[in-house]
């Protein structure tokens, strides 16, 4: 007698071609994201180079004292948290505000045009950002310095003022990634129905009853998924503006030192990976938590929206 097919194995031969396109994204993360979760033992010990990474005796939660002990644990969690809160608004907000206004706009040459200079920022390194910072506002020569005083007025150091950086970081962020967003919610809005905008256009609906009537609902899936990921990943800052921009300025440091940034100067200062260790570890469970309870909350009220 036969043996029937499993479930299993029967969908694996139906769908044998997708499973074997992902097999180079399963290794991916294998190798770059499970794989070094070993070194999570490293938070929980004394590390030297001798006994290296299994071998370095073992020492409790000391290094998770330590940085609790250090006075930067409030602050970094702090900043990190209303910073990316900041971001992911803006972000939003403005991505969403510009993918209505270019699926609007009838032009096909004006949409591929601005399509394009929104999405070139999302290529320029933030080194060169900082570059072109520093050279705008530069208190002794920058640009802008340069034309206040030759206005008559006096020159703003942005270099020694923290609170400048509360508005400037948002507006960086924004610049560099609201392409990137835009063209993920023209992609959604790309695949609407049209039927419902030629039917509200007959009835005499202005652009703006559309936007709000038919275009928004008809995105919100899409919003609260983007939203829910963004937030997934809402205590990881982004270390690489905050490193170029800001580096390692002692007068800017309190208002704009993230969780990333402590965990670099551990490593590259003192060299203490225990420690760094530590702070990565209580940053990952953070940002677990928050999304757990966010998708939890998703999902009470909107269960098709939520994740899982």
């Amino acid at each position: 007698m036969p043996l029937r097919k499993g479930p299993v194995l029967h969908e694996f031969r139906k769908n044998s071609l997708l499973y074997l396109m992902f097999i180079p994204v399963a290794a991916y993360f294998i190798v770059f994201a499970y794989v070094p979760m070993a070194g999570i033992v490293v938070a929980f010990k004394e590390f030297n180079y001798r006994g290296g990474m299994f071998g370095s005796p073992w020492n409790g939660f000391t290094n998770f004292r330590y940085f609790f002990l250090s006075g930067k644990a409030w602050l970094v969690t702090k900043n990190t948290f209303l910073y990316n809160v900041v971001f992911l608004g803006c972000y939003t907000f403005f991505s969403i505000t510009l993918a209505i206004f270019i699926f609007e706009v009838e032009s096909r040459w004006f949409k591929k045009v601005s399509q394009t200079m929104l999405f070139l920022p999302y290529f320029v390194s933030w080194v060169v950002v900082n570059a072109f910072v520093y050279n705008l506002f530069n208190y002794e020569y920058g640009l802008v310095n340069t034309i206040i005083k030759t206005l008559g007025g006096h020159a703003f150091d942005i270099y020694r003022n923290p609170a400048t950086w509360h508005f400037l970081l948002p507006v960086f962020y924004t610049w560099k990634w609201v392409g990137f967003g835009s063209v993920l919610y023209l992609a959604a809005l790309s695949g609407m129905d049209h039927e419902c905008h030629e039917a509200a256009i007959i009835d005499g609906a202005s652009i703006t009853q559309r936007i709000r009537r038919i275009t928004l609902p008809l995105l919100r899936p899409t919003i609260i998924i983007l939203i829910l990921l963004g937030v997934g990943r809402i205590m990881r800052g982004d270390f690489d503006m905050f490193y170029q921009l800001i580096g390692n300025n002692g007068r800017l440091i309190d208002a704009t030192d993230i969780i990333d940034t402590l965990v670099f100067r551990s490593l590259v200062g003192m060299q203490d990976f225990g420690m760094a260790s530590a702070t990565g570890l209580y940053q990952s469970v953070l940002c677990f938590a928050i999304i757990m309870i966010v998708n939890s909350f998703i999902r009470r009220y909107e269960k098709d929206y939520a994740l899982f």
